[in-house]
């Protein structure tokens, strides 16, 4: 164990299967050639640690400095390599460091501490982290202004600090999302917290994306963003991720909508069999040289850096012994205060540092601030309305010397569409495309809202159209024979090179023809004519029955008689007991006591009572009745009248199907139409409003009550209640 005098330790975590094996593939790699080394043997000693434990790190390579080292290999995460490189520069060991990134996560830079006098032993054979730099390219080169970046939970945000400094200061409004595992939650939750038209906007800056995710989390976040209807057509997402195997790259493709790219680290070296098996002149006998076994592919890029890892130590070993400047191996204590670092060390590290080897990775050395400078990215897309099975494209290269090699645009049809005529067939529509006042003799001219777009769109791209009307009167559906009729049939018999008008982008149109942006969202209502106000003289009496009327009518003059009774009798004994002289005051007639009462009824009061106790009682219990009526009264009425101007019998699809009373339709091969036959004639449909409302509309083949256009529809509408009234 490292007692030979050429000797390499290496440290890494247990979870890396593959280091171990690498090391080890490398090793006899270099051992069959002798003149590399000469006659000296290679040496080396392996130690395995538990990830994120920097402590354990730290002890086995104590212990292995203990037996004597030259120079250290480690490929772990950040945290132990933090602390073997607090420990490297202390005992001044050259160590090789290769990161790791678990998850599969895009990795960021680990955070090292300042070497004391400013000598840093640590050198970094894999390339500092330049995803940042390659997505500001791309941004830049995409004009975009506005959009947002997604990053899942094993993503360290601060990587994206320079990126978002550098962003702020070119004035780009970036937002930032995190993701957590459980994808369709954060979903959920979009749906829960917002409402529609915050939905809508939050929609709007999805178009533009950027995912810092593994591939496995990445392909879930897109299928599901698909799913719940966030992704548009319209959108365009970048993936950014050093390592992504093809097999991912075609996952994300394929469940994504709209344009994606795809940022991923290459090694242009691999394709060369005869570079990548030669060392020195000789050729190395090793799984790496056998293209059949597809263990190359099968790596990950650590491994690949800690293949050259060892290689560029091996050179440098060899150049040190060709001077003859070897220096006894390091044999120190870390435990003892008073052990002094390695005076080899030095010499070691710039040996190293001096050298440059070319492997699986390409061009490897440590002469920018001691870390592996070269590095290649490529740039992969798919074109605008990228359609299932089609090749993701190679678009561009970026690498860290010249920059960016290749163009990112979209390739618009600009001047070629000069003096080109195109064929246009459309449907009549109000108020999307209407026929325009006629002059004698002249062709039909057209107007309206998709007629301004098709001139808009002429003007910009230079093309005149002559424009038809579809013979049958139809937007277009698949018909049984799998034809299409209406202007999809047009367009895919090539009779018409475009269509416009008013028709729903559908998933099944999709199929067969391409749509442009869609540029006006509108929902599907019913039609009804306006419930006319029926005024009735009489609505006053509606709140009380007959019955209720007829026994207030009664009471008020049967109270009246008895007043009148009770007030005669105190009329007789204010006689009798003053000597035959009534009171001058009050009036005792009949005629009196009822307009009393009536006044009472109506609220209004009337000639006072000086009466007896009975007929204060009489009066107060009357008044308590007049008072409960006329509460009744008002309420009833007030709810009589509401409840009259909210009578409209159907607000919804499941009212239109529990009524029989209105005969109701859709225009027949309209994308409504279709979506009742769709949704109609599903056997796995729960609920049946449905097929319910589908066996309406498709009465005799939905010539009973569907319509052949819209217009016709309205007409229908009007006759139908103008009968009905």
């Amino acid at each position: 164990h490292c007692e030979q005098i050429s000797s390499g330790c290496a440290i890494f975590e247990e979870n890396a299967v593959r280091d171990d094996e690498i090391f080890q593939l490398a090793i006899s790699d270099l051992s069959l050639n002798d003149d590399i080394l000469q006659s000296e043997k290679i040496t080396h000693s392996v130690k395995l640690i538990e990830p994120n434990n920097p402590f354990q790190a730290v002890q086995e390579a104590c212990e292995l400095m203990n037996q004597g080292i030259l120079a250290l290999v480690t490929s772990t995460g950040c945290a132990a390599a933090s602390a073997l490189q607090s420990l490297t520069d202390a005992m001044h060991i050259p160590h090789l460091f290769i990161q790791r990134n678990g998850e599969g996560s895009p990795r960021t830079a680990c955070q090292f501490n300042p070497s004391p006098d400013g000598e840093s032993y640590t050198l970094a054979a894999r390339p500092p982290v330049r995803i940042n730099d390659v997505l500001l390219t791309l941004v830049s080169e995409l004009h975009w202004q506005k959009f947002i970046i997604f990053y899942e939970s094993d993503y360290d945000i601060r990587g994206l600090q320079t990126f978002m400094d550098q962003a702020s200061r070119s004035g780009l409004d970036v937002s930032l999302q995190r993701v957590d595992r459980n994808v369709s939650r954060v979903f959920a939750d979009l749906f829960n917290m917002m409402r529609t038209e915050e939905l809508n906007r939050y929609r709007d800056t999805l178009r533009r994306a950027v995912l810092l995710m593994s591939p496995r989390g990445a392909q879930v976040f897109i299928h599901q963003a698909v799913e719940t209807n966030l992704a548009s057509k319209d959108s365009h997402w970048v993936y950014a991720n050093e390592e992504v195997s093809d097999a991912d790259i075609m996952e994300l493709v394929h469940s994504s909508l709209g344009r994606m790219t795809i940022i991923r680290q290459i090694f242009p070296l691999w394709r060369d069999t005869n570079v990548r098996c030669m060392r020195n002149n000789h050729r190395i006998s090793s799984l790496l040289c056998d293209p059949q076994e597809g263990y190359l592919q099968s790596l990950e890029v650590s491994n690949l850096y800690l293949y050259d890892s060892v290689l560029m130590l091996a050179n440098a070993f060899y150049r040190k012994l060709e001077d003859r400047k070897w220096h006894s191996m390091a044999s120190l204590n870390c435990m003892r205060k008073s052990t002094k670092p390695w005076n080899g060390g030095w010499s070691m590290l710039d040996t190293i540092q001096k050298g440059r080897i070319s492997g699986l990775t390409g061009l490897m050395d440590f002469r920018a601030e001691g870390s592996n400078s070269h590095v290649q990215f490529e740039i992969l897309g798919t074109s605008y309305s990228e359609t299932f099975g089609k090749d993701v494209k190679r678009l561009a290269s970026w690498d860290s010397t010249r920059g960016l090699n290749g163009s990112l645009k979209e390739n618009r049809i600009e001047s070629g569409m000069q003096g080109v005529t195109l064929k246009i067939v459309t449907l009549l529509e109000e108020p999307f495309v209407m026929v325009a006042e006629n002059i004698l003799g002249q062709p039909k001219r057209y107007k309206g809202f998709s007629i301004d777009v098709l001139d808009a769109l002429a003007k910009i791209l230079g093309f005149k159209y002559d424009i038809y009307q579809v013979g049958d009167g139809k937007y277009g559906s698949a018909l049984p024979n799998g034809s299409w009729n209406g202007m999809i049939g047009e367009l895919i018999g090539k009779r018409a090179d475009l269509a416009i008008s008013a028709i729903t982008i559908t998933p099944e149109r999709e199929r067969v023809v391409d749509f442009s942006k869609r540029y006006l969202d509108y929902s599907v209502g019913i039609l009804m004519p306006k419930s006319e106000e029926k005024i009735n003289i009489f609505s006053l009496l509606a709140p009380f029955d007959l019955a209720v009327w007829a026994c207030i009518a009664a009471a008020i003059p049967v109270v009246g008689i008895m007043i009148f009774l009770l007030r005669r009798i105190q009329a007789v004994r204010c006689q009798n007991s003053a000597g035959g002289h009534p009171p001058p005051s009050v009036s005792t007639s009949l005629q009196s006591a009822i307009w009393i009462v009536y006044g009472a009824f109506v609220q209004q009061g009337g000639d006072s009572i000086l009466g007896s106790v009975a007929l204060r009682i009489v009066m107060g219990s009357w008044w308590l009745f007049t008072l409960i009526v006329c509460s009744s009264y008002t309420a009833n009425l007030a709810a009589y009248l509401t409840v009259s101007r909210m009578d409209n019998a159907v607000r919804s699809f499941q009212d239109l199907s529990k009524q029989v009373d209105l005969v109701y339709g859709t225009v027949r091969d309209s994308a409504v139409y279709e979506y009742f036959r769709a949704k109609g004639t599903n056997p796995l449909e729960q609920d049946n409003t449905f097929a319910e409302l589908w066996k309406t509309i498709n009465k005799n083949n939905g010539f009973d009550n569907s319509v052949s256009n819209p217009s016709e529809g309205i007409k229908k509408v009007n006759i139908y209640f103008g009968h009905h009234e």
